[in-house]
């Protein structure tokens, strides 16, 4: 097979494929070698840029996917806007940034981390096949632990883990939120400290792993008090 015919199946079975494709599977289907194959996938990204396509070749979760350009995000999202709904929320990506770097976490240490309860949210990951359980901590109780999935770098079009941008804490407090015991429940609170998450873009829905404010900071998850303003409380 020619090098542009190669070119042409790889870019309709990418097309076809909702999921990434592996470069064995790509070379299978071309009857050459996995080498070739990223060769000629390569080729084709370079071809799809050069000419200004609406259309990319991204790699995914250890393969490769076709996807809209990035910045055709607000058009498409004009176009379909019944499935904009379906974007998952600030809370949704708070929980998931704190698991993506924290890894494997219990459910205590995210609210512990964000400071309110995040159980609904969770199940709602769980569902989304965006996280999993992982395993339990060994300790009282043993807790379940919680890990992203294949699914998770599929959404935000992550090779892997290892793209997933630096954690960057202001004001010196990275050691402090890498020295926090991971069974207890933080002592302090500091207001003060805001870590940045730098963006993570999901070229498909526009939905990205941002800067939450929330996020690693010191604050307890609320008690059952903490259902209800100060003021509710007085009136009780």
């Amino acid at each position: 097979m020619e090098k542009e015919q190669q070119k042409k199946a790889i870019e309709a079975l990418l097309f076809l494929s909702e999921e990434p494709v592996k470069p064995d599977k790509i070379a299978a289907t071309l009857s050459t070698t996995t080498e070739e194959a990223e060769k000629r996938v390569r080729e084709l990204q370079e071809d799809l840029f050069s000419q200004g396509r609406g259309l990319q070749v991204f790699e995914a979760a250890g393969g490769f996917q076709m996807g809209t350009q990035p910045d055709l995000a607000p058009l498409l999202e004009k176009a379909f806007s019944e499935e904009v709904s379906s974007n998952l929320s600030t809370a949704a990506l708070e929980v998931l940034a704190i698991i993506a770097y924290k890894q494997p976490v219990t459910r205590i240490e995210i609210e512990s981390i964000r400071g309110v309860r995040s159980e609904h949210v969770i199940d709602n990951l769980l569902k989304r096949k965006l996280i999993k359980v992982s395993g339990r901590k060994e300790g009282p109780g043993r807790p379940i632990l919680y890990g992203t999935t294949p699914d998770f770098l599929k959404y935000f079009g992550l090779k892997d883990l290892s793209d997933l941008p630096e954690l960057e804490v202001e004001n010196g407090d990275e050691q402090e939120a890498e020295s926090l015991p991971e069974s207890k429940t933080p002592e302090s609170k500091t207001p003060e400290s805001e870590p940045v998450f730098e963006v993570i873009d999901n070229p498909a829905s526009g939905d990205s792993l941002e800067e939450y404010g929330t996020a690693l900071t010191d604050e307890q998850p609320p008690d059952a008090d903490d259902a209800c303003s100060g003021e509710d409380r007085d009136n009780f």
